[in-house]
């Protein structure tokens, strides 16, 4: 990762491991790559002990990273800084609009689990074509302990209607794992 590629307020956000492990020029071409990527940044955080099982990235609709978030909450103390927050602050930093589909090209965002009530609201309003989703909710609730909030009895047709495409259970195994690692390792790492 260069310096230049992710704006200034999300580098001091994320921790120091993720330039040593993203590649911001490599350009992901379906949405396994992009959801093995929010997955693999969920598992990098626990493992560098830098803040809680989750990972997301957003991508622009030639598969190019425009930026990407970990979950923050504890060493930050902030409720605000879930990983998709902070994929989607940054995007919207790098790309200088709040609303990041507003120049006509299609953005997605690949989330390691299924958004919080926090983070679903920040997808409808960032400008997010698609969501591409990992863990489920309930996975989240039950193997590392989660309170994922209310959403929508049909979150997802909500988001559907709103010309979100939503795909479920990408590499769900795999996310699972992660979140039972933090479970594992004592639910912190604080």
């Amino acid at each position: 990762m260069h310096r230049h590629d992710q704006p200034t307020v999300a580098t001091a956000i994320l921790p120091e491991w993720i330039e040593s492990t993203v590649d911001f020029d490599r350009v992901y071409t379906d949405d396994d790559a992009r959801i093995a990527l929010a997955i693999e940044l969920a598992k990098c955080n626990i493992e560098h002990a830098s803040g809680g099982p989750f990972g997301a990235a957003v991508f622009d609709d030639a598969g190019s990273l425009i930026a990407l978030g970990v979950n923050r909450v504890e060493p930050l103390q902030s409720s605000l800084a879930h990983a998709e927050i902070v994929a989607l602050v940054a995007a919207q930093r790098k790309l200088g609009r709040a609303r990041l589909n507003a120049d006509g090209r299609r953005y997605m965002l690949a989330a390691s689990a299924q958004p919080c009530c926090q983070c679903y609201g920040a997808v409808v309003w960032a400008g997010i074509d698609a969501l591409l989703i990992g863990a489920r909710a309930e996975d989240t609730e039950t193997l590392a302990g989660f309170d994922e909030g209310p959403l929508p009895s049909d979150w997802c047709g909500e988001l559907q209607r709103r010309g979100i495409r939503v795909s479920r259970d990408l590499r769900r195994e795999a996310a699972c794992a992660v979140l039972a690692s933090y479970a594992a390792r004592g639910g912190t790492l604080y």
